[in-house]
């Protein structure tokens, strides 16, 4: 997984960040890919995995909040969602 590009699809408001916002974007089709917090509550893993099953939407668990966090320059996140195909693959090599 490539960190730098998660940072650079932050830059290019290629992301969504929190729970909520992923789950209302995934109704409305709009995400290719989820980054979704190994360390996550077990509530929220559920819920963003059984919607993103439903609706046919890759999720990626490898990293931790913190490196998640990290790679975006913010605190305390668990759930990011990609907009854009071409980031969405480019952060999965």
């Amino acid at each position: 997984m490539n960190l730098n590009n998660l940072g650079l699809a932050k830059a290019a408001r290629a992301i969504i960040t929190g729970e909520d916002k992923v789950i209302e974007k995934l109704k409305q089709h709009k995400l290719h890919l989820i980054l979704l917090a190994k360390d996550s509550g077990s509530s929220t893993t559920k819920k963003i995995k059984d919607k993103a099953s439903f609706y046919g939407v890759r999720v990626n668990c490898e990293l931790t909040s913190q490196e998640l966090s990290q790679a975006i320059g913010e605190i305390n996140i668990h759930v990011i969602g990609i907009y854009n195909e071409g980031f969405a693959k480019l952060i999965e090599k």
